[in-house]
């Protein structure tokens, strides 16, 4: 809780990058950042994990692709600020344009709205060697300064952890709910629970879990492979409450794709069940 009061309340810049500061009794700032004025966003969904590799950008982008599938407006805010790489798995390569009313995000070849620091780089392979509060400044402008247009849905791919972007996405932005990445890994359970229970303690609904490289086919016998151990993704998701959204194999045709750059002729089977 802040230490720092305004007349006996807690003010923006002493509350600002405290967990506690949804919940916090004497706090009565809203953090919310408001969205540029020549955008509308429906609905905000970020796409978060406990800990770096789980295919939390592939889940994003598969989500992405899915509501552009049924005819949704789509827009994909990239807050990986330091690992950014959703412009690259769709092919997306030339810099944002800025005017006085805002910058545009680039437009994928299947009209997703995308917005990334690798957008506003001189070279995309340049490392983004920034301090926490530069990196979560730069994730709330593009909420206040990017010109999205009218979306209906937003996918806010957030770096791993439960660090400081995270917690700024869940305080600036109107999130109206997560989806939480793992893999089936013993360890995972442990790394749910604390992306889990950040986004309680923010006040987020979960949405559910998905869980990455859950098996892999074998060609010739078509027998699934637990290459990463057997999945205890049920369990988890019991204890927790909350649904499983899908289970994502070790695809080749999706990897294919990835690595040409052709995310936005994606079709993933494997998430075809999800409501958001």
């Amino acid at each position: 809780m802040a230490e720092e009061y305004n007349n006996g309340e807690c003010t923006k810049e002493s509350c600002e990058g405290c967990a506690s500061a949804g919940n916090c009794p004497s706090q009565k700032t809203d953090f919310q950042e408001p969205l540029n004025p020549y955008s509308s966003v429906k609905k905000v969904i970020g796409v978060i994990s406990g800990k770096g590799g789980v295919g939390k950008s592939l889940v994003t982008a598969s989500l992405a692709r899915m509501m552009r599938e049924k005819g949704y407006q789509v827009g994909i805010l990239d807050a990986d600020v330091t690992g950014p790489s959703i412009p690259k798995m769709y092919g997306v390569h030339e810099n944002a344009q800025a005017t006085e009313q805002g910058i545009f995000p680039a437009i994928a070849k299947d009209g997703t709205r995308i917005m990334s620091v690798n957008l506003l780089l001189e070279e995309e392979d340049a490392p983004v060697i920034w301090r926490g509060p530069i990196i979560a400044g730069v994730v709330k402008q593009f909420w206040t300064d990017v010109i999205w247009d009218d979306l209906d849905y937003m996918f806010v791919d957030m770096p791993p952890g439960t660090g400081d972007v995270p917690l700024t996405v869940f305080q600036s932005l109107p999130v109206d709910g997560v989806v939480i990445v793992t893999s089936p890994q013993d360890l995972v359970q442990m790394i749910v629970r604390k992306a889990y229970n950040m986004a309680k303690q923010m006040n987020i609904p979960v949405l559910g879990i998905v869980e990455n490289y859950s098996y892999v086919k074998c060609p010739d016998c078509g027998k699934e492979l637990k290459v990463f151990g057997e999945s205890h993704i049920e369990e988890i998701a019991a204890q927790l409450g909350v649904p499983v959204l899908g289970k994502i194999p070790i695809d080749s045709e999706i990897a294919k794709n990835v690595e040409e750059e052709r995310f936005y002729a994606v079709t993933n089977p494997y998430l075809e069940e999800m409501e958001l």
